[in-house]
């Protein structure tokens, strides 16, 4: 959760809720993990989700709930002549529904990611209107749930599932001020992706092309209502800095084709199942085509006219969240949703430095282990650069990662008593957005496991992608990863639906790094440079704590920034750049990976001091992941709880 694979804000500056598929749900290019929640590994993802910041690219890690005009909608399948809820416990259960009902209504791409059809023949209205509309209903939201009373409720899930959805709602209303949907696209994903939906649906019918049509014709209007928010962020000077937006263009204009057939749009069109007869297909495609060749693509062609000329013009020049309107005020809260912490902007920076030293100390003593002779600076560029670590033919490099993947399945019981039923398949990323994001994202299942889960590999460049970092990135998106903790979050049973797809980002990319460090007992490290691949992958997370705040918080620069990372970092340049871009684009969501794996490890830590040798790792496992995502804090307390009822306690 980039992810893009998530559940809440796969993105800060187009959603500004931190909880992408990255980021699940995502955030919606629905990746979770290192590139978003869309969790965009990191999606990030909480369950607000909102039409005018999901995108395909998001929704993993942004699979969160959604909230939309005034009044209560029947939950799906409920008798408008049912007895009206009466126990505090049933009115909290019937607002639940409701909710989500209306969420899977008001983002109808993120309903079609969970594998709900109702919505497929839409996209969602981002028009201002609607955005004030949803935000009006999340206030009356508010009082709705306020108006319950907490002392009533009697069952321990119950004040749980109400705390949890309080501090969702609480945070997205005061994110609302920020008013980040008027910068609804970056270089990481946004409209000009929105093909990218296709692959998360399934065609099985007739009446499934039929709602692809459907979305093919409306989606001039959403390119609009798109380019309408975009017009008044530049009005508001609430836009993206040139630097990362200067990618863009080249992204819109590899949706402009001069036969649609070519179109990513159309890729639907190219395989049929069996069973529909040969005259419905071309009906099929001769539609498709007209709708993309008289619709979709002058809709872009329109696009890229006013991003060269009315947008990118007015983009900052320089970066940093602190040139927005109340962009200080702006950063300080990300930072606190994003890590479910109080932690102030310097707090983290401090954090950081510390981590980055005591990191390279432990990269220090793996460089004498294997008899480099030379500085750790000069140790990097030979990782980067010796063939040793290369492989150059994308697709050997996949094979490599889908071997890795399958010779970690059968150690997890080690460290595991509950493992999930849902698959997960190892892919590449798509070559149209490859070159612009970073290693690696995931993308979660569908909401019925009718799709499995997916770590998406980068392939491009692939003699950059050094081989002693296969083992911790697949460990962080995959399994015990990304994978392990969102597929059991979405099996959870007698829960509320934004329980299951709820993410915390500190949580869920916190456990994602927190499981590369399990790589040991698992038997992942085989080699001194694997283990090195695990310390550059935790010195890569330490690191953004020092840039992202350096950047939004102290004003660095684009290069101040870059420089940091070379120092300390044995990533490649091209890894290097793409990262700090993304930090630029999306402040404060890189801070989540490191304070949620710390505070995991502190956890672990009190449990083992506190139980001694009655400590068992896959129980405190257990513990951890049982409960869905939830905030920092809340894990700190179902931990403790946890260690209570264990009698007699150890003393210290």
């Amino acid at each position: 959760m980039r992810p893009r694979a998530a559940l809440g804000f796969a993105h800060a500056w187009r959603s500004w809720l931190p909880h992408a598929w990255q980021a699940l749900l995502f955030i919606v290019r629905s990746r979770v993990g290192e590139n978003g929640l869309a969790l965009r590994d990191d999606l990030q993802f909480s369950f607000l989700i909102r039409p005018e910041s999901l995108t395909v690219t998001r929704v993993l890690f942004a699979v969160c709930l959604w909230f939309g005009s005034c009044g209560l909608v029947l939950p799906h399948g409920r008798s408008a002549f049912a007895a009206p809820p009466s126990t505090a416990s049933e009115r909290l259960h019937a607002l639940f529904a409701a909710e989500w009902e209306y969420a899977l209504r008001e983002a109808p791409t993120w309903a079609s990611h969970l594998g709900d059809k109702r919505y497929n023949d839409r996209w969602p209205d981002v028009s201002l209107a609607a955005i004030e509309r949803r935000h009006a209903h999340r206030q009356e939201v508010l009082r709705q749930l306020q108006a319950i009373p907490l002392a009533e409720l009697s069952s321990p899930s119950d004040r749980l599932n109400y705390r949890l959805f309080l501090k969702l709602l609480e945070g997205e209303l005061e994110g609302h001020a920020f008013r980040g949907f008027l910068m609804p696209l970056d270089q990481r994903g946004g409209i000009q992706d929105e093909s990218a939906l296709a692959d998360s649906l399934s065609f099985e019918a007739v009446s499934d092309y039929e709602a692809w049509l459907s979305r093919l014709r409306s989606f001039p209007r959403y390119v609009e209502q798109t380019m309408e928010l975009m017009r008044q962020g530049v009005r508001e000077r609430i836009v993206q800095p040139q630097i990362v937006m200067r990618r863009i263009p080249a992204q819109i204009r590899r949706q402009i084709v001069d036969d649609p057939a070519d179109s990513l749009f159309y890729k639907p069109f190219k395989a049929f199942p069996a069973d529909i007869p040969a005259s419905e297909r071309e009906r099929l495609r001769q539609a498709a085509r007209d709708a993309i060749r008289t619709g979709v693509v002058p809709a872009f062609r329109r696009f890229a006219e006013f991003f060269d000329h009315e947008y990118l013009p007015h983009c900052f020049p320089g970066v940093g969240a602190w040139q927005l309107p109340r962009g200080d005020e702006f950063y300080a809260f990300s930072a606190r949703q994003y890590t479910t912490t109080n932690l102030t902007p310097a707090e983290i920076h401090a954090v950081g430095l510390k981590e980055v030293a005591r990191i390279r100390g432990e990269m220090e003593r793996v460089k004498e282990q294997v008899g480099f002779r030379g500085s750790l600076q000069e140790f990097f560029v030979y990782l980067r650069t010796d063939p040793q670590f290369q492989i150059r033919d994308p697709q050997q490099l996949l094979t490599a990662y889908q071997a890795f993947c399958k010779r970690m399945d059968p150690q997890l019981p080690k460290l595991f008593r509950t493992l999930p039923r849902i698959p997960y398949g190892v892919e590449p990323i798509p070559e149209n957005m490859a070159p612009d994001t970073t290693a690696a994202y995931y993308r979660p299942p569908a909401a019925d496991g009718s799709r499995a889960g997916t770590f998406f590999v980068n392939l491009y460049k692939p003699e950059s992608r050094p081989t002693y970092e296969i083992a911790a990135l697949s460990l962080h998106e995959a399994v015990p990863g990304h994978h392990l903790q969102i597929a059991l979050a979405t099996e959870l049973a007698d829960v509320p639906h934004f329980r299951r797809f709820a993410s915390f980002t500190a949580y869920v990319e916190g456990w994602a790094l927190y499981s590369e460090s399990l790589g040991d007992q698992l038997g992942a490290y085989d080699d001194p440079y694997a283990k090195f691949g695990q310390l550059t992958y935790e010195m890569w997370r330490a690191v953004r704590l020092v840039v992202d705040t350096g950047l939004h918080a102290l004003k660095w620069s684009r290069e101040q920034a870059i420089d940091y990372f070379a120092q300390n970092a044995a990533k490649t340049e091209l890894d290097i750049v793409n990262e700090v871009d993304r930090y630029i684009a999306w402040p404060g969501q890189a801070l989540a990976y490191k304070i949620g794996e710390l505070k995991i490890k502190e956890l672990r830590e009190r449990a083992r001091q506190r139980l001694g040798d009655r400590f068992d790792l896959r129980e405190f496992h257990d513990v951890v992941l049982r409960h869905g995502a939830v905030p920092l804090d809340v894990l700190e307390q179902l931990v403790d709880e946890w260690l209570a009822e264990q009698a007699p306690s150890r003393s210290e």
